[in-house]
């Protein structure tokens, strides 16, 4: 049999940082889709000259869902 060699000491800190850099990361990438699609409804909405901000609704709900789909699609692979 192969000898494992042990982890470094400084292991769990380096493995914390990365779950750290990636919960983040996937913080940001939801803030990014919401916003981008709160933004171009809002844009949308003022284009057409509506009286209720249906596309601004529309895009921000398509917004959640795909940032939702987004976090669960990352937390779901094995790294």
């Amino acid at each position: 049999m192969a000898d494992v060699p042990p982890k470094p000491q400084n292991s769990n800190e380096t493995d914390r940082l990365r779950a750290f850099a990636k919960y983040s990361g996937l913080a940001f990438q939801m803030l990014a889709i919401i916003g981008v699609c709160a933004w171009a409804g809002i844009k949308l909405d003022e284009y057409v000259h509506n009286d209720k901000p249906w596309y601004t609704i529309g895009l921000m709900v398509f917004g959640l869902i795909a940032a939702t789909y987004q976090v669960i699609r990352s937390l779901s692979r094995n790294e």
